[in-house]
């Protein structure tokens, strides 16, 4: 038997500002909130427990200290990566620098609160 990803968390200063620019990114919806003020956000009709993971976005003001040694990569599905670029820029997205040299075929981005992701090349079927 074998696990699989069911939930992603990600602590944020404005939990609802993430929430509404992963559900941007990720065509998701918000699918639940709790009374700590986390909100989980997953794809439209399925949830927790779907063929893709959900995302929990958990409030938390105290400052983020160090590299965090997790981040998540992203592929258009119905566009080329120059356009999927411009469209993550508009939503608030970010070039970041990782240390890349720029021969790189993706592209390293941080999400509003500073959240390091990659816009890959490949375009992937949607779901």
């Amino acid at each position: 038997m074998a696990c699989r990803i069911s939930e992603l968390v990600i602590e944020a200063a404005d939990a609802e500002r993430l929430a509404e620019f992963w559900s941007e990114v990720l065509g998701y919806v918000e699918i639940g909130r709790e009374s700590d003020g986390s909100i989980e956000i997953g794809p439209p009709g399925t949830g927790f427990g779907g063929p893709q993971p959900t995302i929990v976005l958990s409030p938390n003001s105290e400052p983020r200290t160090g590299k965090v040694r997790l981040h998540i990569d992203v592929s258009a599905t119905d566009r080329d990566q120059d356009a999927e670029l411009e469209r993550l820029l508009a939503l608030g997205a970010r070039p970041a620098d990782v240390g890349q040299t720029g021969n790189e075929s993706w592209h390293v981005l941080a999400d509003p609160e500073g959240n390091v992701f990659c816009l890959l090349r490949d375009r992937l079927q949607p779901l």
